[in-house]
């Protein structure tokens, strides 16, 4: 009898999957703006270009090019180019600051940067650069690179512009395409191996300077193609929409996986909710992704927003609080609302929830391991797996994982152990049904009083009352109970709270030593963020820096 081979994953090089997009629907949008869309022949073409003239200029199979673009069509073209001239891509972050950008152009050895310029771009990366790499705008026209700041560097190509001091412009670099012929391209395209390095994508932590995560093609391929073939199937073609920036693998997992399933992406050089709903309107996509309660509820308190008319919706991916996950699915009743925990060491999501999980099981938990990879949960202190219901640090293990981190042995040693175990740092309890549920990370457990707190059951809970849309909770040093917790919290629209009649919500429903002793309001858009969530560090050293000017409840 033989057995059911229906869902099987096929894994391919980066580069691969734009080629054979390009081959078998040359004319069917791979990525859609408001305001333009390309196709699959016009990204590949443009990568082919971008990938013939890095050969032109002499980079080599393997070395590292380094792309700081915003979402457009210059990124696309410079990820996959970069793949297609078997090099290593990596991806800048584009709200780095100049000490962060030089840190990462050494760091990581790149030998190339590909940037962008223009009037109207709303961060100009070329003065970035110079600020991060000084030597860099006094360096000789159509000569080689040599930087104190970053010796292996040399050449910083512009994708989009001209004339900017220490750049190669995009003329130069066209004429440079020109002399390298397509087959040598290819040459390179097919000497990639699944298991070669694709990515080292820079995440930020606990400690001073980004990490360089090494993620192979497989691990950045394989998991988001077969949810996009496997999982996220309707009966019309693929149509993913994304609001986050490509340089993050919360959007570029979703790009990758709509073009495995030879589908279309939909995003914009910024998130502007307004803009967000009207490509999606137009678009009709069958997958939306945006994650975090932030852009979730930017886009449903617009007052554009109509759920009746984004009736083509079927999958949402969201994390958050009970309450939002039940505002999401009372707004698509259609819709298949998706939990998932993912991180950038696991290629972006490791664990989403099935199709069978019950409402209680997609708003209080983060679903089940994903095919083909495993998960234990442990007692931090004796490694010993702990039963359903108790908290402990969560190890994954599989073909997602990250290599390590580039250049640092002792973090990579601190993360991945000799079976192949990643220590992730985040703190998850398994149900009896199977599903993960988070409690935050380990190091963002508050010690209060000797009790343990994780700040995401305080977070949720404040969020629960009517008033209040977004919530972050951090510790502050007591000396009577080692610390306590400190709320940082955003009013919806059109709502008032106090200070007081939130911590009168609070009392004799959550344990006393939870409650927060201060709690500070904040405005919309004035949240400290990273690429994609509340920066806690940041919320850290506005209660440092402003303690004395800053009082509770203002």
């Amino acid at each position: 009898m033989m057995s059911n081979n229906a869902h099987w994953s096929e894994v391919s090089p980066l580069a691969d999957l734009l080629g054979r997009g390009a081959a078998d629907h040359p004319e069917r949008d791979l990525i859609v703006f408001p305001d333009s869309r390309y196709s699959y022949a016009q990204v590949y073409e443009r990568s082919l270009r971008v990938a013939r003239g890095l050969i032109g200029l002499g980079i080599e199979a393997g070395e590292h090019v380094g792309l700081l673009a915003h979402n457009g069509i210059e990124f696309l073209e410079g990820f996959f180019g970069a793949a297609l001239a078997g090099c290593v891509v990596v991806p800048l972050n584009a709200r780095h600051k100049s000490s962060e950008l030089g840190f990462i152009v050494e760091n990581a050895d790149l030998t190339a940067l590909l940037t962008v310029t223009g009037d109207n771009d709303y961060i100009d990366f070329v003065d970035v650069t110079h600020e991060a790499l000084p030597s860099l705008e006094a360096s000789a026209h159509g000569r080689p690179l040599s930087l104190p700041e970053a010796p292996r560097l040399r050449t910083a190509v512009l994708l989009k512009g001209e004339d900017r001091a220490g750049f190669v412009s995009r003329s130069t670099f066209d004429v440079a395409a020109d002399r390298v012929d397509v087959a040598a391209v290819e040459r390179r395209r097919m000497q990639v191996r699944v298991r070669d390095v694709a990515a080292i994508l820079y995440t930020s932590g606990t400690t001073a300077n980004p990490k360089g995560c090494l993620l192979t093609h497989e691990a950045i391929t394989r998991g988001p193609v077969f949810r996009a073939r496997h999982r996220l199937v309707t009966e019309t073609p693929h149509i993913s929409w994304g609001g986050g920036p490509m340089f993050h693998i919360a959007a570029l997992a979703p790009l990758i996986g709509a073009m495995g399933a030879c589908g279309t992406y939909l995003t914009d050089t910024y998130f502007e909710p307004g803009r967000a709903i009207e490509l999606m309107v137009r678009e009709k996509p069958t997958t939306i992704w945006p994650w975090f309660p932030g852009p979730m509820q930017m886009l449903t308190s617009h007052p554009s927003f109509d759920a009746t008319v984004l009736d083509s919706v079927r999958f949402i991916f969201l994390i958050g609080p009970r309450v939002l996950i039940a505002e999401a699915q009372t707004l698509f009743p259609q819709a298949e609302l998706v939990a998932a925990c993912g991180m950038t060491e696991t290629g972006g999501i490791y664990a989403l929830s099935d199709e069978t999980e019950t409402f209680d099981d997609r708003s209080n938990a983060q679903g089940k391991p994903a095919p083909g990879i495993e998960v234990r949960i442990v007692d931090p202190i004796t490694r010993r797996e702990q039963p359903a219901g108790i908290p402990g640090e969560i190890l994954v293990r599989g073909f997602c994982v990250t290599d390590g981190y580039y250049k640092d042995a002792a973090k990579t040693a601190e993360a991945l152990d000799g079976e192949g175990w990643l220590h992730t740092g985040d703190l998850y309890s398994r149900t009896e049904s199977g599903c993960l549920v988070f409690h935050g990370r380990l190091k963002d457990m508050l010690k209060v009083g000797g009790e343990n707190v994780a700040a995401i059951e305080i977070e949720s809970f404040l969020c629960e009352h009517p008033a209040v849309l977004n919530s972050a909770v951090i510790g502050r040093p007591d000396e009577r109970l080692d610390e306590v917790p400190i709320a940082f919290v955003e009013i919806r629209a059109g709502h008032q709270l106090t200070a007081d009649e939130l911590l009168s919500f609070c009392r004799g429903k959550i344990g006393r030593y939870k409650i927060p002793r201060d709690i500070y309001f904040v405005a919309a858009g004035e949240w400290p963020m990273s690429a994609t969530k509340i920066n806690k560090r940041g919320l850290q050293a506005i209660l440092l820096d402003r303690s004395e000017s800053m009082s509770p409840a203002s």
